[in-house]
C-alpha cells in the first residue's frame, strides 16, 4: 500500500511513447524525513518517473501527490509552487543567462528576491556546493560539475517539501560529493523527502534509508538498505548476475606508443609522461587540478602553450581535435549531448561519419559498406535501438554513450582518449564498456581514461596519475592502484597545499574582472559600433562643414526612426531563436491602410479609424505568424516569409501604384523635432533603453531571453515556451506599426513598396548589435547604436563622394570586423 501522508506519491504512473512502455502502472511513495533511492538501468524510467512527478511529462494514467496534495496542473510551475524541486540530470542550466538569472528562474516567485538584491542572494545559494563561482558568469562557460553544482543549488533555493536529486554526483570528485551527502541529510533532517537517483550502488548503500528498484518501467522491489546487499541490488537491476565488472589486468602492457614531454597550458605545469601499448591510464586527482585539461589538451580541444606530444615517433599537433585524429589520438569527450554526438542524427548517421576513410571512395560513401560496419560496430557494442536510422536522442544514456565510444573506435585510433566514460551509466553497461576498453588496449591501442569514480580507476586501470595544481604530484602502479589510495594521494595533495582541498568560496570581482566582463557580454558589440560612430563622424566631419549641419543631423536621425522600432521588434523575436522577414512589408501595408484614412479633409474620427485599422492588421499579422512558427511547427524563415509575400500582394491590391496623400498635420507632427534630433527619434531610442532593461530587469525579460537560449531547459524551468513565441511575434508587429508611422510621415504616401527594404536594414541592425541567429543573446543598446551606424555609413558614403556600391562595401566590413572582434573577446573571456 501506498501511504498517503509520504512528501511524495505517485499511483498508477503510466506513460507510454511510441512503440515503448515507459512506466507501467507504477507506484512510487517518499516519506518525510527520509532518503529514498531510485536505482535501475539505462532506460529503465527512472528519469522518466521523476519528469512525471515533477510536472515535466504528462502521464498517460496515474495521479502524483506532493506533500500531501493531488498535483492541480502537470507543469513545472505548478509542481514547484506546491513545493517539489529537481535537479536533473542533464542541468537544465540556460546558457546564455548568467548564475543569478538562472537561479532566479529556479526558484518560486515568493522566493524570488528584487533584482537590485539578486547578487548577494544568489552568491548565498551557491555557498552549500562550495564551488567558486561567480554570480555573474554566463552559465554557458561552466564546467560540467560547475552547471551540475548551480542546478542543485538552485533545486535546494526553492527550499521544497520533496527534493528530487537526479545522477546528481556524475560530474563531482570526492570533496564535491561527500559536502553534497551533508547537504541531503541536513535537508532529510530538517523534515524534507529526498528521491535519490544514482547509478553509484555504494553511495547508495551508505547514503539511502530505503531504496526502490525500477527496470523496464515497472517496480522490482522496495528494500530498507540495511537489510539488502549490493549484489542483491545490481541482479534485480540487470536482470541477471554480472560475474565480473571489471575485465583482469595484463601482465605485460608493452612498448612505448605515446610520449608527453612538459606539456604546458595557462592550466597545466610541465606534464610528461608515457603511455604503452596494451595499457589503460588512469587520471585522478580533485576536479579542477589539470587532468581534465591535460586529456583534453592531448586531443587537441584545449590550447596548451609548450611540449610534445608524439605517437609512434611521430609528433601530434594538437591545435584542434580534428589535426589529433590525423595523428591518430581520439578523444570521447565528457559531454556527450554536446561534444559526443548529434543527437537529432541517427545512430547510423552518426557512427557512419567516424569511418568515412573506410566507407567512402573519392567523396562518394559506399552504402552497403556502412550498413555493415554501422552494424558490425552496433553488435559489439550492445546498442539497444529500434534500428540503426532511430535518432540518438530517443536511445537511454547508456546507449547514447556506447554510440560515442563507437564513433571513437571506428576512427581507427592509435590512442584513445575517454573523459568520464561511464557517467551516467547504469552497472550492466559499464561492465560492457569496461571488457571493451580493456580489449581495445589489448589490440594494441592504449586507453587513457580520466574518471571522477575511483572505484572505476582502481578496477580498470594498469597505471593512475594523481594531479594537483598542474602537476602529477603521485603515481600509482600495480598492487598500489586501489580506491583508498587514489583518493587519498588526491586529498593529500590537496590539503597539503598543492591543490584545493574544496573550492574556495565565490569572490567578488574587481574592476578589472568588470571590465573583461563588459568586453564579453552583449554590450561589447556596443563599445565596438560606438567607436565605429565616432571615427566615422570624425572623418565626415573633417571633409565636410554640412556633415554638422542641422539640416544633415535632423535628415539622418529621420531616416533612422522607422528602422529603430522595426530593429527592436526583430531582436525581440530573435532574442527566442527566430526571425521576422515581413516587418518591411508589414510596415508598407500599414502605410498603404492610414492612406485610405488620414487624410487632409477628413475628420478625427476617420484618422482614429485608421490607426484603429493599422494596430488590428499588425497584431493579425503577428498572431499570424506565431501561430504557424509555434502551433503548425513551420520554421520561422518559411512562416514570415509566407507572411511577407502575401503582405506584399495585399499591398499591391490595395493600391498598384502610389496615392493616398497623407495629412500634412500628421506628418508634421510624426516629424517634429528639438534641434536636429526628431521627437520620434528620441521615443525611439526611449523603447529600445526601456526594453534593454526590461530584459535584464524582469522576469518577462528573462523568460524571453531563455527561450531562445535553450528551448528544452526553459521547459523544465517552467517558462511558457509556446506563449513566448507567440507574444513575441505579436510585439514585433506592434512596434512595427510604430515604425509605420514614421514611414508614413517621410513618404507622405501609400507606396506599396516603401518598406520592402526595411527588413533587410533591422536584421542587419540587430546583427550589427551582437545578437545572435539562434537566440538567448542580443542587446537592444546594440541595436540603436547599429541602426544610427546603418544611416551614418548612408550619410558618410555621400560626403566622402564614394559610389552607392560603398554603402554596402563599408557595412559589410563594419558586421565582419565587429564579429571578429566580439568572438575573440568571448573566447579570451572563457579561458
Amino acid at each position: 500500500m501506498v501511504d498517503s501522508t509520504a512528501g511524495l506519491v505517485l499511483r498508477g504512473v503510466t506513460k507510454r511513447f511510441p512503440g515503448v512502455v515507459a512506466l507501467d502502472a507504477v507506484d512510487f511513495e517518499v516519506r518525510p524525513g527520509e532518503i529514498h533511492a531510485l536505482v535501475g538501468g539505462n532506460g529503465a524510467g527512472k528519469s522518466t518517473l521523476m519528469a512525471v512527478a515533477s510536472g515535466a511529462l504528462v502521464p498517460d494514467a496515474g495521479t502524483v501527490e506532493i506533500a500531501g496534495e493531488p498535483m492541480r496542473q502537470s507543469s513545472p510551475i505548478a509542481a514547484r509552487e506546491q513545493g517539489l524541486a529537481i535537479a536533473f540530470q542533464h542541468p537544465a542550466i540556460l546558457p546564455d543567462l548568467t548564475v543569478t538569472e538562472n537561479l532566479l528562474l529556479s526558484v518560486p516567485e515568493r522566493l524570488r528576491p528584487s533584482f537590485g538584491e539578486a547578487q548577494e542572494w544568489a552568491r548565498e545559494r551557491l555557498r552549500p556546493m562550495g564551488m567558486d563561482i561567480d554570480p555573474a558568469a554566463v552559465a554557458g562557460r561552466l564546467t560540467l560539475a560547475e552547471k551540475q553544482a548551480l542546478e542543485i543549488c538552485g533545486a535546494l533555493a526553492c527550499d521544497p517539501k520533496v527534493l528530487i536529486l537526479d545522477e546528481p554526483t556524475e560530474p563531482f570528485m570526492a570533496a564535491e560529493i561527500e559536502r553534497l551527502f551533508e547537504e541531503m541529510r541536513k535537508a532529510a533532517a530538517g523534515g524534507m523527502a529526498v528521491v535519490y537517483i544514482s547509478h553509484r550502488l555504494p553511495d547508495v548503500m551508505s547514503l539511502a534509508d530505503r531504496l526502490t528498484v525500477l527496470r523496464d518501467g515497472q517496480i522490482r522491489g522496495t528494500f530498507l538498505a540495511s537489510e539488502v546487499t549490493e549484489e542483491e541490488i545490481v541482479t534485480r537491476i540487470a536482470g541477471r548476475e554480472i560475474d565480473a565488472l571489471f575485465p583482469p589486468r595484463p601482465s605485460s602492457v608493452g612498448d612505448i606508443v605515446m610520449e608527453v614531454r612538459d606539456l604546458r597550458s595557462d592550466r597545466l605545469r610541465g606534464i610528461t609522461t608515457t603511455l604503452s601499448r596494451n595499457e589503460v591510464l588512469g587520471l585522478a586527482g580533485v576536479e579542477g587540478n589539470g587532468q581534465r585539461e591535460f586529456i583534453r589538451a592531448l586531443g587537441g580541444a584545449d590550447p596548451v602553450t609548450g611540449g610534445t606530444v608524439t605517437v609512434d615517433g611521430q609528433p601530434v599537433d594538437l591545435r584542434s581535435p580534428r589535426r589529433a585524429r590525423r595523428a591518430g589520438v581520439v578523444l570521447m569527450p565528457q559531454e556527450r549531448h554536446i561534444e559526443g554526438v548529434a543527437t537529432k542524427l541517427s545512430v547510423k548517421e552518426n557512427l557512419g561519419v567516424a569511418a568515412t576513410d573506410q566507407t567512402a571512395t573519392a567523396g562518394v560513401v559506399k552504402g552497403s559498406a556502412e550498413n555493415t560496419l554501422v552494424a558490425e560496430e552496433i553488435k559489439q557494442l550492445g546498442i539497444k535501438a529500434a534500428s540503426p536510422d532511430s535518432a540518438v536522442e530517443h536511445l537511454s544514456g547508456g546507449n547514447q554513450q556506447k554510440v560515442v565510444l563507437g564513433r571513437s573506435l571506428l576512427s581507427e585510433p592509435k590512442v584513445l582518449l575517454c573523459d568520464e566514460p561511464t557517467q551516467g551509466i547504469d552497472v550492466g553497461v559499464r561492465s560492457d564498456i569496461y571488457h571493451r576498453l580493456r580489449a581495445t588496449a589489448e589490440s594494441g591501442t592504449p586507453v587513457v581514461v580520466l574518471s571522477s569514480d575511483n572505484v572505476e580507476l582502481a578496477g580498470l586501470c594498469d597505471r593512475v596519475l594523481v594531479f594537483s595544481r598542474g602537476r602529477v604530484v603521485r603515481e600509482l602502479t600495480g598492487d598500489e592502484i586501489t580506491e583508498h589510495a587514489i583518493t587519498e594521494a588526491s586529498l593529500t595533495a590537496a590539503n597539503s597545499g598543492q591543490g584545493p582541498a574544496s573550492a574556495p568560496s565565490a569572490r567578488r570581482a574587481g574592476p578589472f574582472d568588470k571590465f573583461r566582463r563588459l568586453l564579453s557580454s552583449e554590450q561589447a558589440p556596443s563599445v565596438f559600433l560606438a567607436t565605429a560612430i565616432v571615427l566615422l563622424a570624425l572623418v565626415s566631419a573633417t571633409r565636410s562643414d554640412r556633415f554638422l549641419s542641422e539640416f544633415n543631423i535632423a535628415s539622418m536621425l529621420g531616416l533612422a526612426g522607422p528602422v529603430l522600432f522595426l530593429a527592436a521588434g526583430q531582436l525581440i523575436v530573435m532574442l527566442t531563436g527566430g526571425i521576422d522577414l515581413s516587418v518591411g512589408p508589414l510596415s508598407g501595408t500599414l502605410v498603404v491602410i492610414a492612406s485610405f484614412y488620414v487624410l487632409d479633409g477628413y475628420g478625427a474620427g476617420w484618422w482614429i479609424l485608421g490607426l484603429v485599422l493599422m494596430i488590428l492588421a499588425a497584431a493579425a499579422v503577428g498572431v499570424s505568424n506565431g501561430m504557424m512558427v509555434r502551433y503548425a511547427r513551420v520554421t520561422p524563415v518559411v512562416a514570415t516569409l509566407v507572411t511577407y509575400t502575401a503582405l506584399q500582394g495585399f499591398s499591391l491590391v490595395m493600391r498598384d501604384s502610389p496615392g493616398g496623400t497623407i495629412s500634412s498635420a500628421v506628418t508634421e507632427a510624426l516629424g517634429a523635432r528639438i534641434g536636429p534630433i526628431p521627437y520620434a527619434v528620441i521615443a525611439g531610442a526611449a523603447v529600445l533603453i526601456l526594453l534593454e532593461v526590461m530584459s535584464r530587469r524582469s522576469m518577462m525579460g528573462l523568460r524571453l531571453r531563455g527561450t531562445g537560449s535553450s528551448e528544452q531547459a526553459a521547459r523544465n524551468r517552467g517558462i511558457p515556451v509556446a506563449r513566448v513565441h507567440l507574444v513575441v511575434y505579436i510585439a514585433s508587429a506592434l512596434l512595427t506599426m510604430l515604425g509605420a508611422l514614421l514611414l508614413m510621415a517621410q513618404i507622405g504616401v501609400g507606396d506599396p513598396t516603401a518598406g520592402v527594404s526595411y527588413t533587410m536594414a533591422s536584421i542587419t541592425a540587430v546583427v550589427l548589435g551582437g545578437a545572435s541567429i539562434f537566440g538567448g543573446r542580443g542587446s537592444f543598446i546594440g541595436v540603436l547604436f547599429g541602426v544610427v551606424l546603418l544611416q551614418l555609413i548612408q550619410n558618410t558614403t555621400v560626403f566622402l563622394g564614394m559610389s552607392q556600391a560603398w554603402q554596402y562595401w563599408m557595412l559589410g566590413l563594419m558586421a565582419l570586423a565587429a564579429t571578429a572582434v566580439y568572438s575573440q573577446v568571448r573566447v579570451a573571456r572563457a579561458a
